[in-house]
This record gives C-alpha cells, structure tokens and sequence, in this order.
C-alpha cells in the first residue's frame, strides 16, 4: 500500500479513525517500526547487518468484533493487507508486514468475558495475556493447564491462532484440544460464531479451520477455554540415562502403563549439561529425564511409584528432585533474550519437529548429523519436551558464533534449510507448535503434498482479495 502515496494514506487513515477513533490510530515512524517484527531470530543478524524489515502503514487498536469487521470491510475495499497482532512472542516472522497494510493490534480486547462454573469453561477476548488470564482462573481455584515459554508476553489469540502447546502438554493437550468455541471476523468482515458443545456430529469441526491458521482465514475475536481445578499436588521426579534410547523407552513404557505425567522433559547430552549446569554429573552420551505429576494426592503417589519403578529398570539413576523442581521455577526464563549470546555474535533457534516413535529417534539423529556435517561451526543440541501416547516433539537447538552479520543469515538459512529436508526425509512434522510464518512458509508444499492445494482453495474461498495476513502459511 504504501507506494500508492501520500493521498491515498490519509484517505484510508481518515476511514479508520472514523472506524475505532484517533486515539486507536497509530502512523509514526518509531509505532510501525516497533511493529515490522516479532521474536524470530533471523531478524537480529538482519537489523544488525543494516538490514531493513517491511513495515506496516498504520497500527489499529480496536476494542470489539464490530470495528475488526468494519476494518475487514475497508481493507477489501481498497486492498489493503490486515496483519492480526497478539503480543508479537511468535518466532517465525507471522506477523511480519511484508506488503505493508494495517496492523491489527488486539490487546485493548483482553477481557475475561464470561467463567462457567459447571461446564469448567472460561470464554474470554483474544488481547488478554496467558498469565494474566491463569492469575485470575487461579484467583477462583481454576486453572488453563498451557504454559508456554512465552506466557508472559504472548496472548490468548495468538496462541489458538499458531496451535501452541504448553509444558503440561503430555497430559492436558495443546491448544487445539481446549478449545471449546469462538468467534471469528471472516476475510468478508461478516462475524461467525462456533458455539461450544463437548461433542458435534455435524459435519467438519470448523474450529479447526480457524486454529492454527496464523491469521490467514480471519481474526479470531473471543475464545471459549475449558479449564481445570488446580491440581491438589504437583510433584517432579528427575532421572539420568547412560543414553537417549532409554530415555525414550522408558517414556513409551510410562504411556503403556496409562501413566500420563504433566511434564516430560527429556534432553539430550549437550542440552542436559547446559539445564543441571554441574549440579549432576551426566555420563558421555548420557540423557536427563523430568517428570511431573499432578492431581489428586494419591494419583500423584500411584503415578509416581510406577513411572519411578519403569525408569529404574530402563537403567536411570534417579537424582535430586530439586532438580526438577527448579527447572519448574524458572521454566520462562529461557525464553528471553541473552545478552551474553548477543555480546558475543551467537545465532540461535529452535526447530520445533515431531513424529511417532517409530522414527523419534531417527528423527533427532538425522537432523543434528545432518546439521553440523554440512554447516561447519554450528552446534546442535535438543529435549524433547512433548510426549503423547503416539509419538512426541523435539526442540532441536542450534547455535553458532558468527561475527560477520551477512555471514551469519546466511548460516542461519542453510541451517533451517538442511534441518526441514533432514525432518521430511525421516517422514516428521516440520513444526510441532511454533507455527509456519514466513521461516517454514516455503515449505508447506513438501509437508502436505497435494492435499496443500486444498488448503489453497479454501484461502481462494474465504478470502479473494487476499487480504489476510498474506504470504504467511505459504499462502
């Protein structure tokens, strides 16, 4: 849009004050500049390089579904791109305004809109923060069991539209499993509502559509949440392994069981020595194991008992429980910037990758090889930190020192490149819970094959103009 001139910006900018008041209107050089990125990390070497990011032409702060709808309306009109903004924690470049266009930025929606306290479900507006809405569940005795790394900086809206997970995701789910409604402004400003039901037999769950779609297909504008009791007791075991595959076996061993622990955190050699930090020694090629259990205070102690007895026999050693319990109170701190990695010139990311288990191990072994043998210098390392029944996730962390800010994208990209073809090649999901934004946007084809084009035909459906959050998911 903003080649089209001065003219026709305060045209536009004159209709969207007229929409949501100049007060919710923002254009200044140092606003659209705070809002050209969000947390991925290939923006750092980027701007540090002298690099520039797209920005967008105005920031919109609406505060209901009907002014996000009389928006929607005049950005089909004239064209213009929307790009929807929760707290901007996301880490592949999703809300990156890579055609400009208008920022729709919901933190002014971040009301708690409703608790039902015999259904167990909160509903509640997109804007409000993950730990603001926890503090005030646990204020009533309840609780939305998805903390993620990002939940003090990262919102409801933004979590339900990049299908998050949570620490506790071994046993309460990811996002998409506690989501019970919504309401979506679709791409032809008309408000849609899915009422929550426990079960529907009525044709496809189109939730679903909506989740995880990264603001490609609509803006989402309430969310209607199940929730939990807080648990009784929560409690955490640690173990160490002579090696990964026991570690592993030792967690299928703990599904077969029907034990499913809220936490199970698993990491490989390098990571496990950079989270004990020498406060555990680890064998070479060893592996570090945290468990957690919640509810019930005999649950707790028959779920413990049996995941403890399947460890020992896999070969772990059990270490301090303190151990455990201290990775649970600073279990956010990881996700904020390090100045000592930016003091001195380190790149770092995460490829978040999953697969069944029949090719879990593989999975990891193929991309860390892969990685280091064809990107000399670059470290990887790796915990897998979401199990289900079927399979789990691993954090594959990479980094590397490079004083050269062109060199550094560069390693950056060949680095995400090798990664994604090494997680296609073993047949895994090459994202688990970041999402695709623009990182893995080029890859989407390869993921889904031809079933992709259906995916295509719905974005050309709901939104011909394509205006919604363009070029992100691939689309």
């Amino acid at each position: 849009m903003s080649e089209r001139g001065a003219f026709w910006r305060n045209i536009v900018y004159e209709e969207i004050v007229g929409i949501v008041g100049q007060k919710n209107v923002y254009c200044d050089e140092a606003d659209l500049l705070c809002y050209s990125r969000d947390a991925w990390q290939l923006t750092v070497p980027w701007i540090k390089g002298g690099g520039e990011l797209p920005k967008p032409d105005f920031i919109v702060h609406p505060e209901n579904a009907e002014q996000i709808s009389e928006i929607v309306k005049l950005a089909n009109r004239f064209r213009i791109p929307l790009i929807p903004f929760g707290g901007g924690a996301g880490v592949c470049g999703g809300t990156i305004p890579v055609h400009g266009g208008i920022v729709v930025d919901l933190k002014k929606m971040d009301r708690i809109v409703k608790v039902d306290h015999k259904s167990l479900l909160v509903t509640v507006q997109p804007g409000i923060l993950g730990e603001v809405l926890e503090r005030e569940l646990n204020k009533m005795g309840y609780t939305l069991p998805h903390y993620p790394a990002s939940m003090y900086c990262s919102t409801v809206g933004g979590f339900v539209a990049c299908r998050s997970a949570g620490s506790l995701s071994s046993k309460y789910g990811k996002i998409e499993d506690m989501v019970a409604g919504m309401e979506v402004v679709i791409p032809t400003g008309e408000i849609i509502r899915i009422k929550p039901v426990p079960r529907s037999s009525t044709g496809p769950d189109l939730k679903q559509l909506f989740i995880g779609s990264e603001g490609t297909l609509g803006i989402i504008t309430e969310v209607t949440l199940k929730i939990k009791h807080l648990p009784e007791e929560r409690r955490f075991k640690a173990f160490i392994f002579k090696n990964l595959h026991s570690g592993i076996e030792s967690v299928i061993k703990i599904f077969r069981k029907g034990v499913k622990p809220c936490v199970i955190r698993l990491y490989d050699y390098i990571d496990a020595q950079f989270t004990l930090k020498g406060k555990a020694e680890i064998p070479e090629g060893g592996s570090y194991l945290i468990l957690g259990f919640d509810g019930s205070r005999e649950i707790v102690d028959l779920e413990e008992k049996i995941a403890t007895g399947i460890c020992l026999e896999e070969g772990g050693v059990e270490v301090s429980r303190e151990l455990a319990e201290h990775w649970w109170r600073h279990r956010y701190d990881m996700y904020y910037p390090d100045a000592f990695r930016s003091s001195y010139s380190i790149i770092a990311d995460t490829v978040d990758v999953a697969a069944p288990y029949d090719k879990l191990e593989e999975l990891y072994w193929t991309i860390k090889r892969t990685v280091e043998e064809r990107n000399p210098g670059v470290t990887m390392m790796a915990h897998f930190s979401h199990f289900y029944e079927d399979g789990g996730s691993i954090y594959m962390i990479f980094f590397t020192q490079q004083q050269d800010h062109e060199r550094a994208v560069k390693v950056y990209n060949s680095v995400w490149k090798d990664a994604l073809e090494a997680c296609l090649k073993v047949g895994g999901t090459i994202s688990h819970h970041h999402g695709v934004g623009l990182v893995r946007a080029g890859w989407m084809h390869k993921e889904h094959g031809k079933a992709f084009d259906i995916l295509k035909a719905i974005k050309r459906a709901l939104d011909p103009n394509n205006i919604m959050n363009p070029g992100k998911l691939g689309l």
